[in-house]
C-alpha cells in the first residue's frame, strides 16, 4: 500500500525539479532580453551626467550584444537575426512615432535619434529574436505539422504591413488572428526540459504567452519612461490590452522569420551531411 505513495510523490518531486529546470533555462533564454530590460529600469536613476538617457542605453546594449558575442554565447549569424529585427523594428518605429501618426514617442533628448526615435528601440525587437534563437538552441525545438512557406510567408508580410496600413485603412488584426489560429493550427512545438523527455504545445499557445510576457514588461518599462503613449503623457497609466494583440502578432512575425531561416540552414547542411 505504500508503494503508490512514493511513486506519487517521485512523480511530483520530479516535475518541480523539471519546472525548476524550465525556469532556469528560460532565463538563460532571456539573457540579452534581461539585461536590455534591467539596464531600462536602471538608467532612469542612474547619474549620466551631461550622457543623455537613450545614448547610455543604446551604448549599453551594445555593450552586451559584444559581450554576448565574446563569449558565444550568441553566434554570429544570430547576431545577423538580431540586425534584421533592429531594422524591422526602426522603421516601424520611424512611422508609428512620426508626427502624423503618434501612436507613441520618446520625449527624451539624445544624440542617437533618427528623426523621432532613439537608435537603441531596435534593440526592443532584437531582443525577442534573441530569446527565440537562444530557446530554440536551449530547449531543441522542433516543429511539427509545421505550414509551408506559401502560407507562412505571406501572412508574416501581412502582418507586418497592417502595422503600417492600420492608420489609413481598417485594422485587418481581427482577421489575421483568426487567419493565424487556421494556419497553425495542426502545428505542435516540441521541447526537452530535462532527461530528454520530449514536451509538447500548440505553437498559437506559445505566441500567446510570449506576447503576454511582453506585454507585462511593457508596462513596466513605459513605467519607468522608456516610451510614453499618448494617454500616459499626463501619468502612467496600464499599456491598453489592445497592445497585447500587437504583441501578439509580433512574436508570430518573430518566430516565423526564425523558424524560416533555420529550415532553411537546416535544409542546406543536410547535403553536407549526407
Amino acid at each position: 500500500m505504500s508503494f503508490p505513495r512514493i511513486q506519487t510523490s517521485s512523480t511530483w518531486w520530479l516535475g518541480v525539479c523539471e519546472f525548476v529546470v524550465f525556469g532556469i533555462k528560460e532565463a538563460r533564454a532571456c539573457l540579452f532580453a534581461g539585461s536590455f530590460f534591467a539596464v531600462l529600469i536602471a538608467s532612469k536613476s542612474l547619474p549620466l551626467g551631461s550622457l543623455p538617457r537613450y545614448d547610455f542605453i543604446l551604448i549599453a546594449a551594445l555593450l552586451i550584444q559584444v559581450v554576448l558575442l565574446v563569449t558565444r554565447i550568441e553566434s554570429r549569424q544570430e547576431a545577423y537575426v538580431l540586425c534584421l529585427f533592429h531594422a524591422i523594428g526602426l522603421m516601424l518605429e520611424l512611422f508609428k512615432t512620426h508626427p502624423n501618426v503618434a501612436a507613441w514617442s520618446y520625449p527624451e533628448a539624445a544624440y542617437s535619434k533618427l528623426g523621432t526615435v532613439p537608435l537603441y528601440s531596435g534593440f526592443m525587437y532584437a531582443a525577442v529574436a534573441s530569446y527565440m534563437c537562444q530557446a530554440w538552441r536551449i530547449f531543441d525545438l522542433r516543429l511539427t505539422d509545421y505550414p509551408s512557406y506559401r502560407w507562412s510567408v505571406p501572412l508574416c508580410v501581412a502582418i507586418y504591413l497592417n502595422f503600417f496600413t492600420n492608420r489609413f485603412l481598417p485594422d485587418a488584426r481581427w482577421i489575421l488572428i483568426p487567419i493565424v489560429f487556421l494556419v497553425f493550427s495542426r502545428t505542435q512545438v516540441q521541447f526537452t526540459v530535462w532527461r530528454g523527455i520530449p514536451r509538447r504545445m500548440p505553437l498559437v499557445v506559445s505566441f500567446f504567452l510570449i506576447g503576454f510576457f511582453i506585454w507585462v514588461a511593457e508596462n513596466i518599462a513605459t513605467f519607468f519612461g522608456a516610451w510614453v503613449y499618448p494617454d500616459q503623457v499626463s501619468g502612467w497609466k496600464a499599456v491598453s490590452l489592445q497592445k497585447f494583440s500587437s504583441w501578439f502578432l509580433l512574436v508570430i512575425i518573430s518566430f516565423l522569420i526564425v523558424a524560416d531561416l533555420k529550415h532553411v540552414k537546416e535544409n542546406r547542411a543536410k547535403p553536407a551531411t549526407r
